[in-house]
């Protein structure tokens, strides 16, 4: 359980870091492009740490729970040669279904305001997830929070200050930002649905209680769409399966731009 928890950590980072990695040179001004970047190498950064000690978990188990955990034919292979999983094993060799990032982080980039509403409402949750997770009991997984919770400080700024600017803006800016929030919405009820794997570690290590954060993130949500001059929506649907491994086709596309070196030249090194 533990180790589906540290993907499902990974795999946000991971997959939410390539979504804004592709804005690199396609950012509306110098300055907004360089932070995107920065931002995406901070979310690769956390992905990084947290793959490491997935394949450290990944290692420790007997064979046959190995076994059971994911239906890769890569990483059956790799067990069968007797081999150990390291930090790249756990990105580049699972099939979509073993990755568990919620829906939200795989979402096409749309336009510029589609792109800072997913940061706005994704570092908003972070913010006070990593505040909360940062006291886990595993010295690991605190650790990255206490890191993270630092990086996505500067990330919600960021985000918030642009979803104002582009609400309280033009006429055209501030329709396609309430456009980009409102579909996005069904997208955010994800985050606070818990797992099984987080249902069974939650007093064991003490992870964030999802209710708790679920009221701070409305009401920071609310108060930045007020100074944006934008309306909250009101739908109550939401998507999910992300962390349970049922994705939308957009994460197929991003594994097969993250996975094909892997894939077409297994094993290769630099």
């Amino acid at each position: 359980m533990k180790l589906s928890y540290i993907l499902h950590l990974a795999d946000d980072a991971l997959v939410l870091g390539h979504r804004m990695s592709e804005w690199c040179g396609h950012g509306p001004v110098l300055e907004q492009d360089i932070a995107m970047t920065n931002t995406a190498l901070d979310l690769l950064g956390r992905a990084r740490t947290l793959y490491q000690y997935a394949a450290d978990l990944y290692n420790q188990m007997p064979v046959e729970q190995r076994a059971k955990m994911f239906s890769s034919v890569s990483l059956q292979k790799l067990d069968a040669a007797g081999e150990k999983a390291e930090e790249d094993t756990m990105p580049y060799l699972r099939d979509s279904w073993d990755f568990k990032n919620v829906l939200i982080a795989e979402q096409p980039n749309g336009d510029w305001a589609q792109s800072v509403a997913r940061s706005l409402f994704v570092d908003c949750f972070y913010y006070y997830y990593f505040d909360q997770l940062q006291h886990c009991t595993d010295a690991t997984i605190a650790a990255v929070a206490e890191k993270s919770l630092k990086e996505v400080t500067y990330h919600l700024k960021w985000s918030s200050e642009w979803v104002i600017r582009l609400g309280d803006g033009t006429d055209e800016s501030h329709e396609k930002m309430q456009t980009a929030i409102n579909e996005l919405w069904s997208y955010t009820g994800e985050m606070f649905e818990e797992a099984d794997y987080e249902t069974s570690l939650r007093d064991e290590l003490k992870l964030p209680e999802l209710a708790a954060i679920k009221a701070k993130w409305q009401k920071h949500i609310e108060e930045v769409l007020e100074d944006a001059t934008m309306k909250l929506p009101t739908a109550t649907w939401m998507q999910k399966g992300g962390k349970n491994g049922m994705h939308s086709e957009h994460l197929g596309y991003v594994l097969a731009e993250l996975q094909f070196m892997q894939r077409v030249y297994p094993s290769m090194q630099w």
